[in-house]
Protein backbone atom coordinates (compact mmCIF):
# COMPACT_ATOMS: atom_id res chain seq x y z
CA UNK A 1 0.00 0.00 0.00
CA UNK A 2 1.17 3.59 -0.34
CA UNK A 3 1.86 5.53 2.78
CA UNK A 4 -0.93 8.23 1.95
CA UNK A 5 -4.54 7.24 0.79
CA UNK A 6 -7.24 9.41 0.10
CA UNK A 7 -10.66 9.48 0.60
CA UNK A 8 -13.53 10.53 0.21
CA UNK A 9 -16.05 11.76 3.11
CA UNK A 10 -15.83 15.19 1.86
CA UNK A 11 -17.55 14.50 -1.49
CA UNK A 12 -20.75 13.23 0.25
CA UNK A 13 -20.66 15.64 2.87
CA UNK A 14 -19.26 14.23 5.89
CA UNK A 15 -17.96 15.61 8.44
CA UNK A 16 -17.57 14.95 12.25
CA UNK A 17 -17.05 18.45 13.12
CA UNK A 18 -19.18 20.56 11.60
CA UNK A 19 -22.78 19.84 10.19
CA UNK A 20 -22.54 23.23 7.98
CA UNK A 21 -19.31 22.41 6.34
CA UNK A 22 -20.74 18.91 5.39
CA UNK A 23 -23.57 20.75 3.80
CA UNK A 24 -21.83 23.35 2.26
CA UNK A 25 -19.21 20.12 0.74
CA UNK A 26 -21.99 18.04 0.11
CA UNK A 27 -23.65 20.96 -2.79
CA UNK A 28 -20.33 21.36 -3.89
CA UNK A 29 -19.40 18.10 -4.98
CA UNK A 30 -22.54 17.28 -6.76
CA UNK A 31 -21.14 17.93 -9.94
CA UNK A 32 -18.73 15.20 -11.32
CA UNK A 33 -16.05 17.85 -12.76
CA UNK A 34 -16.04 19.06 -9.05
CA UNK A 35 -15.15 15.71 -7.53
CA UNK A 36 -12.81 14.78 -10.57
CA UNK A 37 -10.65 18.60 -10.17
CA UNK A 38 -9.94 17.48 -6.26
CA UNK A 39 -8.80 14.21 -7.71
CA UNK A 40 -6.74 15.19 -10.17
CA UNK A 41 -4.84 17.71 -7.55
CA UNK A 42 -4.76 15.04 -5.43
CA UNK A 43 -3.21 12.31 -7.79
CA UNK A 44 -1.26 15.20 -9.66
CA UNK A 45 0.55 15.46 -6.20
CA UNK A 46 1.54 11.92 -6.48
CA UNK A 47 -1.35 10.50 -4.28
CA UNK A 48 -2.37 7.82 -6.61
CA UNK A 49 -4.83 5.37 -4.31
CA UNK A 50 -8.27 6.64 -3.59
CA UNK A 51 -10.00 5.02 -0.86
CA UNK A 52 -13.67 5.13 -1.54
CA UNK A 53 -16.99 3.70 -0.59
CA UNK A 54 -19.26 2.19 -3.22
CA UNK A 55 -21.57 5.22 -3.54
CA UNK A 56 -23.20 5.71 -6.58
CA UNK A 57 -20.99 9.09 -7.72
CA UNK A 58 -18.14 6.51 -7.30
CA UNK A 59 -19.18 4.75 -10.60
CA UNK A 60 -18.74 8.11 -12.35
CA UNK A 61 -15.57 8.25 -11.10
CA UNK A 62 -14.57 5.04 -12.36
CA UNK A 63 -16.10 5.84 -15.79
CA UNK A 64 -13.87 8.99 -16.24
CA UNK A 65 -10.98 7.02 -14.88
CA UNK A 66 -11.63 3.95 -17.68
CA UNK A 67 -12.11 6.41 -20.54
CA UNK A 68 -8.54 7.89 -19.70
CA UNK A 69 -6.36 4.80 -18.80
CA UNK A 70 -3.07 7.20 -20.45
CA UNK A 71 -4.15 9.91 -17.59
CA UNK A 72 -5.05 8.09 -15.15
CA UNK A 73 -2.24 4.61 -15.56
CA UNK A 74 -0.94 4.85 -12.09
CA UNK A 75 -4.56 5.28 -10.43
CA UNK A 76 -5.85 2.44 -7.84
CA UNK A 77 -9.30 2.37 -6.42
CA UNK A 78 -9.92 0.76 -3.11
CA UNK A 79 -13.41 -0.07 -2.65
CA UNK A 80 -15.02 -0.17 0.45
CA UNK A 81 -18.60 -1.87 0.52
CA UNK A 82 -21.71 -2.21 1.51
CA UNK A 83 -22.48 1.38 1.17
CA UNK A 84 -25.63 1.15 3.58
CA UNK A 85 -27.47 4.21 2.57
CA UNK A 86 -27.36 3.19 -0.62
CA UNK A 87 -29.26 -0.61 -0.59
CA UNK A 88 -31.87 1.38 1.98
CA UNK A 89 -32.98 3.53 -0.09
CA UNK A 90 -33.34 1.08 -3.29
CA UNK A 91 -35.61 -0.98 -1.03
CA UNK A 92 -37.38 1.95 -0.31
CA UNK A 93 -37.92 3.08 -4.37
CA UNK A 94 -37.96 -0.10 -5.49
CA UNK A 95 -38.83 -2.50 -3.31
CA UNK A 96 -37.25 -5.72 -2.51
CA UNK A 97 -37.11 -7.34 -5.26
CA UNK A 98 -36.18 -4.56 -7.40
CA UNK A 99 -33.35 -3.44 -5.30
CA UNK A 100 -31.95 -7.31 -5.66
CA UNK A 101 -32.35 -7.05 -9.21
CA UNK A 102 -30.63 -3.83 -9.64
CA UNK A 103 -27.89 -4.80 -7.62
CA UNK A 104 -27.05 -8.31 -9.56
CA UNK A 105 -23.42 -8.30 -11.07
CA UNK A 106 -23.39 -7.74 -14.88
CA UNK A 107 -20.89 -10.76 -15.39
CA UNK A 108 -24.29 -13.00 -15.84
CA UNK A 109 -27.47 -11.80 -14.34
CA UNK A 110 -29.11 -15.53 -14.42
CA UNK A 111 -25.83 -17.25 -12.60
CA UNK A 112 -26.26 -14.29 -9.95
CA UNK A 113 -30.04 -14.66 -9.55
CA UNK A 114 -29.44 -18.43 -8.99
CA UNK A 115 -26.77 -17.73 -6.68
CA UNK A 116 -29.13 -15.57 -4.53
CA UNK A 117 -32.05 -17.35 -4.80
CA UNK A 118 -30.15 -20.83 -3.79
CA UNK A 119 -28.70 -18.44 -0.96
CA UNK A 120 -31.67 -17.59 0.81
CA UNK A 121 -33.37 -20.69 0.24
CA UNK A 122 -30.37 -22.49 1.93
CA UNK A 123 -29.61 -19.30 4.27
CA UNK A 124 -26.50 -19.81 2.71
CA UNK A 125 -24.73 -16.66 4.33
CA UNK A 126 -21.20 -17.60 1.77
CA UNK A 127 -23.41 -17.22 -1.35
CA UNK A 128 -25.08 -14.25 -0.11
CA UNK A 129 -21.56 -12.27 1.00
CA UNK A 130 -20.39 -13.12 -2.02
CA UNK A 131 -22.80 -12.48 -4.37
CA UNK A 132 -22.94 -8.74 -2.89
CA UNK A 133 -19.55 -8.62 -3.13
CA UNK A 134 -19.56 -9.28 -6.16
CA UNK A 135 -22.78 -6.56 -7.27
CA UNK A 136 -21.09 -4.07 -5.14
CA UNK A 137 -17.24 -4.45 -7.27
CA UNK A 138 -18.99 -4.14 -10.74
CA UNK A 139 -18.65 -0.72 -10.86
CA UNK A 140 -14.88 -1.54 -11.21
CA UNK A 141 -14.04 -3.62 -13.78
CA UNK A 142 -11.19 -3.56 -15.48
CA UNK A 143 -9.72 -0.87 -13.19
CA UNK A 144 -7.19 -1.44 -10.34
CA UNK A 145 -8.09 -2.84 -6.95
CA UNK A 146 -5.85 -4.13 -5.13
CA UNK A 147 -7.85 -3.94 -1.61
CA UNK A 148 -11.11 -3.97 -1.00
CA UNK A 149 -12.63 -3.20 2.54
CA UNK A 150 -15.71 -4.17 4.62
CA UNK A 151 -17.22 -1.00 5.52
CA UNK A 152 -17.12 -0.75 9.94
CA UNK A 153 -20.96 -0.62 9.52
CA UNK A 154 -20.80 -4.13 8.82
CA UNK A 155 -17.64 -5.22 10.03
CA UNK A 156 -18.97 -3.88 13.83
CA UNK A 157 -22.11 -5.50 13.39
CA UNK A 158 -20.66 -9.15 12.66
CA UNK A 159 -18.14 -8.18 15.79
CA UNK A 160 -21.23 -7.56 17.95
CA UNK A 161 -23.10 -10.66 17.27
CA UNK A 162 -19.87 -12.92 17.03
CA UNK A 163 -19.72 -13.89 13.80
CA UNK A 164 -16.22 -14.17 12.81
CA UNK A 165 -16.82 -16.62 10.20
CA UNK A 166 -18.03 -13.93 7.81
CA UNK A 167 -14.43 -12.36 8.04
CA UNK A 168 -12.94 -15.39 6.72
CA UNK A 169 -15.56 -15.75 3.61
CA UNK A 170 -14.98 -12.04 2.59
CA UNK A 171 -11.23 -12.56 2.73
CA UNK A 172 -11.40 -15.55 0.87
CA UNK A 173 -13.56 -14.45 -1.95
CA UNK A 174 -11.75 -11.22 -2.57
CA UNK A 175 -8.33 -13.04 -2.53
CA UNK A 176 -9.64 -15.44 -5.21
CA UNK A 177 -11.83 -13.66 -7.61
CA UNK A 178 -10.33 -10.48 -7.61
CA UNK A 179 -6.60 -11.46 -6.64
CA UNK A 180 -7.15 -8.54 -4.36
CA UNK A 181 -6.10 -8.21 -0.22
CA UNK A 182 -9.10 -8.13 1.92
CA UNK A 183 -8.89 -5.10 4.38
CA UNK A 184 -11.76 -4.21 7.37
CA UNK A 185 -12.63 -0.80 8.71
CA UNK A 186 -13.35 -1.03 12.78
CA UNK A 187 -14.39 1.75 15.01
CA UNK A 188 -13.01 -1.09 17.80
CA UNK A 189 -9.10 -2.10 16.42
CA UNK A 190 -8.57 -4.22 19.37
CA UNK A 191 -11.44 -6.32 19.60
CA UNK A 192 -11.68 -6.95 15.72
CA UNK A 193 -8.05 -8.03 15.66
CA UNK A 194 -9.09 -10.64 18.32
CA UNK A 195 -12.19 -11.93 15.97
CA UNK A 196 -9.65 -11.69 13.13
CA UNK A 197 -7.63 -14.27 14.42
CA UNK A 198 -10.13 -16.22 15.34
CA UNK A 199 -11.61 -16.21 11.98
CA UNK A 200 -7.76 -17.35 11.11
CA UNK A 201 -7.20 -14.46 8.73
CA UNK A 202 -3.39 -13.62 8.87
CA UNK A 203 -1.58 -10.23 8.84
CA UNK A 204 -5.38 -8.57 8.08
CA UNK A 205 -5.27 -5.05 6.70
CA UNK A 206 -7.11 -2.96 9.39
CA UNK A 207 -8.46 0.66 9.21
CA UNK A 208 -9.36 2.61 12.50
CA UNK A 209 -9.29 6.03 13.70
CA UNK A 210 -5.81 6.09 15.49
CA UNK A 211 -4.82 9.73 16.82
CA UNK A 212 -3.28 11.88 19.75
CA UNK A 213 -6.61 12.78 21.41
CA UNK A 214 -8.26 9.15 21.28
CA UNK A 215 -10.99 10.60 19.36
CA UNK A 216 -13.67 8.18 17.77
CA UNK A 217 -10.97 5.10 19.55
CA UNK A 218 -13.40 2.83 20.86
CA UNK A 219 -11.90 0.45 23.65
CA UNK A 220 -9.47 3.69 24.52
CA UNK A 221 -6.51 4.71 23.55
CA UNK A 222 -4.20 2.31 25.64
CA UNK A 223 -5.39 -0.85 23.95
CA UNK A 224 -4.48 0.76 20.33
CA UNK A 225 -0.95 1.86 21.84
CA UNK A 226 -1.29 -2.25 22.64
CA UNK A 227 -2.07 -4.00 19.54
CA UNK A 228 0.34 -1.27 17.96
CA UNK A 229 3.22 -2.58 19.83
CA UNK A 230 2.34 -6.56 19.84
CA UNK A 231 0.01 -7.49 17.37
CA UNK A 232 1.06 -8.67 13.92
CA UNK A 233 -1.25 -6.72 11.41
CA UNK A 234 -1.07 -3.55 8.95
CA UNK A 235 -2.80 -0.60 10.06
CA UNK A 236 -4.10 2.43 8.69
CA UNK A 237 -5.02 5.15 10.04
CA UNK A 238 -7.93 7.29 9.53
CA UNK A 239 -8.94 10.96 12.01
CA UNK A 240 -5.71 11.66 12.51
CA UNK A 241 -6.43 14.65 12.52
CA UNK A 242 -9.26 14.37 14.83
CA UNK A 243 -11.88 16.32 12.11
CA UNK A 244 -9.39 19.22 12.88
CA UNK A 245 -8.97 19.27 16.85
CA UNK A 246 -5.38 18.33 16.09
CA UNK A 247 -3.18 20.63 14.15
CA UNK A 248 -1.64 18.59 11.56
CA UNK A 249 2.05 19.28 11.92
CA UNK A 250 1.57 17.92 14.76
CA UNK A 251 -0.75 14.94 14.32
CA UNK A 252 1.56 13.76 11.73
CA UNK A 253 4.18 13.65 13.83
CA UNK A 254 2.32 11.84 16.69
CA UNK A 255 1.55 9.73 13.93
CA UNK A 256 4.84 9.02 12.86
CA UNK A 257 6.07 7.96 16.18
CA UNK A 258 3.69 5.34 16.53
CA UNK A 259 4.71 1.60 15.50
CA UNK A 260 3.45 -0.75 12.83
CA UNK A 261 1.57 2.19 10.94
CA UNK A 262 1.63 1.29 7.11
CA UNK A 263 -0.57 3.84 5.68
CA UNK A 264 -2.91 7.30 6.59
CA UNK A 265 -6.14 8.24 4.65
CA UNK A 266 -7.14 11.25 4.78
CA UNK A 267 -9.74 13.65 3.13
CA UNK A 268 -9.03 17.36 1.90
CA UNK A 269 -11.18 19.67 -0.83
CA UNK A 270 -8.20 22.34 -1.25
CA UNK A 271 -4.87 22.07 -3.12
CA UNK A 272 -3.37 23.70 -0.24
CA UNK A 273 -4.31 21.07 2.30
CA UNK A 274 -3.41 18.32 -0.19
CA UNK A 275 -0.12 19.30 -0.64
CA UNK A 276 0.72 20.31 3.26
CA UNK A 277 -0.52 16.82 4.07
CA UNK A 278 1.51 14.77 1.35
CA UNK A 279 4.82 17.44 2.47
CA UNK A 280 4.57 16.55 6.17
CA UNK A 281 4.09 12.97 5.75
CA UNK A 282 7.43 12.89 3.38
CA UNK A 283 9.10 14.92 6.31
CA UNK A 284 7.84 12.66 8.63
CA UNK A 285 8.14 9.67 6.91
CA UNK A 286 4.99 8.31 7.88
Amino acid sequence: MDRLLFGDNQFFGVNHMSEEKARAQAMRFQDLDAVMEVLDTAYDEGITTFMCTTHERIAEVADRVRQNPERYADFKFFPGMPYAHKYADAVTENGMLGAVRKFLPEEGIMNAMLRGGASLAKKDVEGLITLLVDAEMAMFRGLRTPVIWLQNVVVDLLLGLGFTEAFSIFARHVRKRYNAEPGFITMNLPMLLDALDKAGVDNPIVCSNINKIGFRMSGGIEGYHEVLETRKFRAVAMSVFASGAIPAREAIEWISEQPNIESIVFGASSRANIRSTKQLVDEFGV
